[in-house]
C-alpha cells in the first residue's frame, strides 16, 4: 500500500509569520491538532509543523496571548516528511523513528500535497477489513501507536 492511498489531501496550513491565533483558528475550523507551516514566500514549501500542544506550551511559558506570538516561535522546523509514492511501511518507519503521529506528504521540491496521520492508517485498517482485502493490519496499527507514544526519556534509554 502507498501513502497516496491513505493520505488526506485537503489540509489546512499556516505560515511561519502568522500569529499563533491563526494556527489555532485553522486547527479549530478543521477539527485537528496539527497544521503544516508553509514558507512565507507563497511557494507552498513546508518549513515546519505546529501542534495544539506547541501553541499551548509557548503561550504558557512566555506568558503571552496567541495574538502576540508568531508560529515560527513554537513550530518544529526539523520536519519528518514522506512522498505520495512511498510505501506505507516506509512512512510508518519514519513515524516510528521520529515518534510522530503525522507526516506532511510533499513532492520533490518540498511542496505540500497532503498529510498522512496515524488516524489515516487506522482508518485504512478498518476499511480494508470491511472490504475483506489485504492492507493495513491491526498489529501494524498497534505497533505504530505504541512506538510513537513512547515517552522520549524511555526511548533514549532503550536505544542506549
Amino acid at each position: 500500500m502507498r501513502v497516496d492511498e491513505l493520505m488526506q489531501k485537503d489540509v489546512r496550513t499556516c505560515r511561519a509569520d502568522d500569529s499563533m491565533n491563526e494556527a489555532a483558528r485553522a486547527m479549530w475550523e478543521s477539527d485537528c491538532g496539527f497544521v503544516p507551516v508553509l514558507e512565507t514566500d507563497g511557494s507552498g514549501r513546508v518549513v515546519g509543523v505546529i501542534t495544539d500542544r506547541d501553541i499551548c506550551m509557548a503561550c504558557y511559558t512566555r506568558g503571552k496571548s496567541l495574538r502576540d506570538l508568531r508560529v515560527s516561535e513554537a513550530m518544529t522546523a526539523d520536519v519528518r516528511v514522506c512522498r505520495p509514492d512511498d510505501s506505507l511501511a516506509s512512512a510508518e518507519a519514519e513515524m516510528r523513528s521520529g515518534r510522530v503521529r503525522r507526516l506532511p506528504v510533499v513532492d520533490a521540491s518540498g511542496q505540500l500535497l497532503g498529510v498522512l496521520s496515524l488516524a489515516d492508517i487506522a482508518r485504512g485498517f478498518s476499511s480494508s477489513r470491511a472490504r475483506g482485502t489485504k492492507g493495513v493490519t491491526a498489529t501494524e496499527v498497534g505497533d505504530l501507536l505504541a512506538a510513537v507514544s513512547e515517552p522520549r526519556a524511555l526511548a533514549a534509554t532503550a536505544s542506549a
